[in-house]
């Protein structure tokens, strides 16, 4: 057993993460326990945050301080999905299921009302982002008036990694990066909140927000009732927690101005480093995980769940082709896919064009094609809106400095490849890629005084390059890219319409 352990565990979608390591970054265990997303009603997400929270820690606990580990463990840091909430009484008992980001589409009718009274502009130029289903303030707003008897009762407004640091240490907290999703609450140029705006959600006399801190401050210290929980020891440090794609970037040393996280996940997600809030309406603005800096962030709406889709159709009555089988397929495809080109829109699109209304699109399609022409198009056309995005962000002036790719489907080369290819990128691949829990850990020994604050865990392992021949052909392909939404928006949302319509 190592004399000195540092404790980070992560909150996702569909499962937690723990890991245990040494304040050097060696990785000592780690435990994984799979959770369910509900769908309650078309529109909805929404976690059991007594069981899939706080009942998950509590297990991963239970596995990795078996034998006594729990002494040794020197601080904890903790992240989650975001941004999120679950309302709870004052004893922080959750008083109903968490209501999730972006995929819960609820409440659309709030968004139009905020933007109405606060104003779209005023919104952005304070928040750093536009309502979108992201927000969280026009969340709370339906639960206040959907739910009224639950909304009285409301003591605490508690996102992933909150609830967690209260169960934890009884503090009630939230860190800035986190914060900056409960627009339009949250004054990311002040790192406030927003006094004059918090009737227009929450109304008079409502439940308080959490105290702002950075994500590398501690919380807190576990408490007794937590120890006897957990098992780690009593006073053990806290940390005040993230959003997990923040504590990632921050575990592969994604830091400075200039500095971009690129997560191939179900998603594409992407935090751009930034020494200064940058508002922009096709984007998110936040603060970020160190004192003095700020974030871009930007995420496709699919990216692993297309490629997971497209597997899925190909099933027979021995299950679906796997997946390095279809890469090695899209391998001997020639870049272009012979004249394919994909809309990746199968759940609409988050940035920068925010239309949850688009629709997925297959364009140059003939009987010549195969599978693995159709598979790498699906790639290229995911790595296109990495492009997208990319440029985008490119109009800020911030310029890119470094960018360091992380998650599952960086694993085989092919895909990070032909981002490089599509975008004109290197790419940074990290030997550590264990995911948030790992920066938690991290956050954990900074914030604990185990760690000094400059300490870096992460190793490059490899490093993408562009191939100029194939850039030069993607070069070519990408403005039809641009040009097929443009042309078939309208057609997109009139299908999307009929399909509410229909039967089933």
């Amino acid at each position: 057993m190592r004399d000195e352990l540092l404790l980070g565990v992560d909150v996702g979608t569909a499962s937690t993460k723990g890991v245990l390591a040494t304040p050097a970054g060696e990785l000592v265990a780690q435990h994984e326990i799979s959770h369910e997303l509900s769908v309650p009603r078309p529109g909805w997400a929404e976690h059991d945050a007594e069981r899939s929270w706080w009942g998950d820690f509590v297990a991963v606990c239970g596995t990795l301080l078996a034998s006594g580990r729990g002494d040794a463990v020197r601080a904890v840091g903790v992240s989650g999905i975001g941004p999120c909430f679950c309302p709870a009484d004052a004893t922080g008992r959750a008083l109903r299921p968490a209501i999730l980001y972006g995929v819960d589409t609820r409440a659309t009718a709030e968004i139009a009302e905020l933007d109405a009274s606060l104003g779209r502009e005023e919104i952005l130029r304070r928040t750093g982002s536009v309502l979108t289903s992201q927000a969280v303030g026009p969340k709370l707003l339906w639960f206040r008036r959907n739910e009224r008897e639950l909304f009285a009762r409301t003591r605490y407004l508690l996102p992933a990694s909150s609830f967690l640091v209260l169960r934890l240490t009884g503090e009630y907290v939230i860190d800035r990066h986190t914060a900056s999703g409960f627009n339009p609450l949250y004054d990311v140029h002040e790192g406030a909140w927003i006094d004059e705006w918090r009737a227009e959600v929450l109304g008079d006399g409502g439940p308080p927000l959490p105290r702002p801190l950075w994500a590398i401050e501690q919380a807190g210290q576990v408490t007794a009732q937590a120890a006897a929980e957990t098992g780690l020891r009593p006073g053990t440090p806290v940390a005040a927690g993230t959003v997990d794609a923040a504590a990632e970037a921050f575990s592969v040393g994604v830091r400075a101005p200039g500095e971009l996280m690129l997560m191939y996940g179900s998603t594409f997600f992407l935090i751009l480093v930034v020494d200064r809030p940058h508002p922009d309406e096709r984007m998110w603005g936040t603060q970020y995980v160190l004192p003095g800096t700020a974030d871009v962030a930007a995420g496709t709406a699919t990216a692993g769940s297309a490629t997971a889709w497209f597997r899925s159709l190909l099933a027979d009555g021995g299950g679906p082709p796997g997946f390095s089988e279809l890469a090695a397929d899209a391998a001997a495809a020639p870049p272009g896919s012979r004249g394919l080109l994909v809309l990746p829109y199968f759940s609409g699109e988050r940035t920068p064009i925010h239309d949850p209304l688009a629709r997925g699109l297959v364009a140059g399609l003939t009987l010549g094609h195969g599978r693995g022409e159709i598979y790498r198009a699906i790639l290229e056309g995911t790595a296109y809106g990495v492009r997208h995005i990319l440029e985008a962000m490119g109009d800020l002036e911030v310029p890119v400095s470094r960018v360091v790719a992380v998650g599952g489907g960086v694993r085989g080369g092919l895909w990070p490849q032909i981002v490089s290819d599509v975008v004109r990128i290197d790419q940074e691949l990290p030997a550590v890629t264990i995911g948030a829990s790992y920066g938690d850990a991290l956050i954990a020994g900074i914030a604990g005084g185990v760690v000094p604050p400059e300490a870096h865990w992460e190793q490059r392992a490899d490093l993408v390059v562009p191939d100029a021949g194939r850039a030069d052909g993607y070069d070519e392909l990408y403005p039809l890219y641009r040009s097929l939404y443009e042309a078939t928006r309208a057609e997109m949302h009139a299908l999307a319409a009929f399909a509410r319509g229909s039967p089933g």
